[in-house]
């Protein structure tokens, strides 16, 4: 990794007592920004923390021996040094006199997003988002650069404050062929927006910082023309975006619908709910945590609708750690439309430590959009993916019930879509009015339980009885031939029989043909699977097993 800073060009506009001690510090190469504020001393800020460089106080005359070698002030209270990326931030008093320096080192560090490399190469719109410093501005020069030079696009980059691709009209070597349009005020980024797609046939447009709602207007407007965009947003989450007003609308906005009686039903909910109003303007968004660690959602559309039904979904983590990338699949949860289900919750979670006393349940309250790695979900079933039995919740909670199948870790998976259900769960009140989906239930072959009401107990007593019924379904035959003998594996394909067309089908016991005793043995352990009792009886050679139901 290639890091380019100009830290000497920085150094000559600070005053000598500021200048020095920073040229021989042993951590130069990691420094953030020097603080200049009138009557203070000066501060270096680094990853580590902040330091005082002097005991002497900033005065008029240091702030205006610096002032004189930079360049103007822009509306924003920017300025920079020509030819390089370092940005001065001013603070004004009532009378609008600069009373503090802000001098923030501007780095192009070649290499950086090679970490999102492949994310480049499919041509989708790209949304950084994270807290301020944290890197998005040395990513988004680096895309531009790998854009422009290495997959020769056409490239140009609407840079407000001279952020990007430095002060100066000839832009830094950082951005390589991409070309930059300068903004005369921060209010007009968005007609400069619109300009460039117009006037100069970009394929790619690099926005930094998009702040305001004509910028996010501008931001759509540009995506249904077809050009690819990369650019940034303050928000440490992709949550926070959707839940802001003013920006929202780059992940296609949030509205309230409210729902028939019927759908509501379906769909478990509420009658008024949140949905996503259009299309995102952004086909991935990627949170910067750490500049090493990032978060990808390579479907905004899809993670946005799980944001706003509350719903748990699953992200992608790249670490970047020695050269070498690390990519993670991990589950995060939502905190939209679930605080009003928080007492709920509770309610149900204690219903249950009074129900099944035998098993321990840990419960961890999840806000503030934390992530949980998917190992641990997947320690806590225990079952594959494929060997789930997938439910169809219909004018039940779907938040109640996925709560008592995580604490009772069930082997089961909620779905929204009847047509991908194995079962389907429903009060007995409201399917008698619904022959729809009884005929549907009929058409594609799927069980139907019903209880008398949603309470906990009926819910879980329910569950339970179709684990029960549908236990074959999580047992792996293949394993269980692997290795047998021809009259082993005739002998476990008896008892396969016998349980699913007479003990589970109709509830009647069953005596299996005589056998020796690694037979039986072999026909037990399958028995213990589908969690039903046998006994042997009768006298060698002659002794057979009998399967009872529950």
């Amino acid at each position: 990794m290639l890091i380019a800073d100009d830290l000497d060009q920085l150094l000559e506009i600070l005053p000598y007592f500021i200048k020095n001690p920073l040229e021989v510090h042993v951590n130069r190469k990691n420094l953030i920004e020097v603080v200049m504020d009138l009557g203070r001393r000066p501060e270096a800020r680094f990853p580590s923390g902040p330091e005082y460089l002097s005991n002497k106080t900033v005065s008029w005359y240091d702030l205006d021996y610096s002032i004189k070698r930079i360049g103007n002030f822009s509306g924003d209270n920017r300025s920079g040094i020509e030819r390089t990326l370092h940005r001065i931030s001013s603070i004004r008093n009532r009378q609008g006199s600069i009373i503090g320096l802000t001098c923030r080192v501007g780095r192009a560090v070649f290499g950086t997003i090679s970490i999102i490399r492949d994310l480049l190469e499919t041509n989708q719109s790209i949304l950084l988002l994270g807290k301020p410093g944290v890197g998005k501005t040395t990513a988004i020069r680096e895309i531009a650069r790998v854009l422009a030079d290495e997959m020769e696009k056409r490239v140009v980059i609407i840079d407000t404050s001279n952020e990007i691709a430095g002060d100066g009209d000839i832009p830094h070597p950082a951005i390589g062929r991409a070309r930059r349009m300068q903004v005369a005020r921060p209010e007009l980024q968005h007609q400069v927006m619109i300009e460039a797609v117009e006037n100069h046939m970009p394929e790619v447009i690099i926005i930094d910082e998009i702040g305001t709602e004509l910028e996010s207007l501008a931001a759509r407007t540009i995506a249904e023309r077809g050009v690819q965009l990369v650019g940034t947003a303050h928000g440490n989450y992709l949550e926070s975006l959707v839940k802001n007003p003013v920006l929202s609308d780059l992940v296609g906005g949030i509205q309230y619908v409210t729902l028939g009686d019927d759908e509501a039903k379906r769909r478990g909910t509420q009658k008024s709910i949140l949905e996503r109003k259009a299309s995102s303007a952004f086909q991935i968004a990627i949170e910067i945590h750490e500049r090493k660690d990032w978060i990808i959602h390579e479907q905004v559309d899809y993670a946005v609708d799980q944001i706003l039904q509350g719903y748990q979904s699953f992200v992608q983590r790249r670490i970047s750690t020695d050269g070498k990338i690390h990519i993670f699949y991990e589950e995060i949860v939502s905190e939209i439309n679930t605080n009003q289900n928080k007492a709920k919750k509770k309610h149900i979670f204690n219903n249950i430590k009074d129900t099944v006393k035998d098993n321990h349940i840990s419960h961890q309250q999840i806000s503030n959009n934390r992530l949980i790695n998917t190992q641990i979900n997947q320690n806590l079933f225990n079952v594959p993916d494929q060997q789930r039995l997938y439910l169809y919740p219909y004018g039940l909670n779907f938040q109640e019930i996925y709560s008592i199948i995580e604490g009772m870790r069930f082997p089961l998976s909620l779905c929204r879509e009847i047509s991908k259900a194995d079962v389907i769960l429903a009060l007995r009140s409201n399917l008698k009015q619904n022959t729809k989906l009884r005929q549907i239930a009929r058409t594609r072959r799927i069980t139907i339980y019903t209880i008398h009401s949603s309470t906990v107990p009926q819910i879980t007593r329910a569950l339970k009885k179709m684990l029960e019924i549908h236990a074959v379904s999580f047992i792996k035959w293949f394993d269980l031939c692997k290795d047998k003998t021809d009259e082993q594996i005739s002998a476990l394909y008896e008892v396969k029989w016998a349980i699913e067309k007479i003990v589970v089908a109709k509830k009647e016991s069953v005596e299996l043909m005589s056998s020796l005793a690694d037979i039986r043995k072999i026909q037990h352990d399958v028995v213990k699977l589908y969690n039903l009792r046998a006994r042997s009886f009768g006298e060698e050679p002659y002794r057979r097993l009998c399967i009872y139901p529950n």
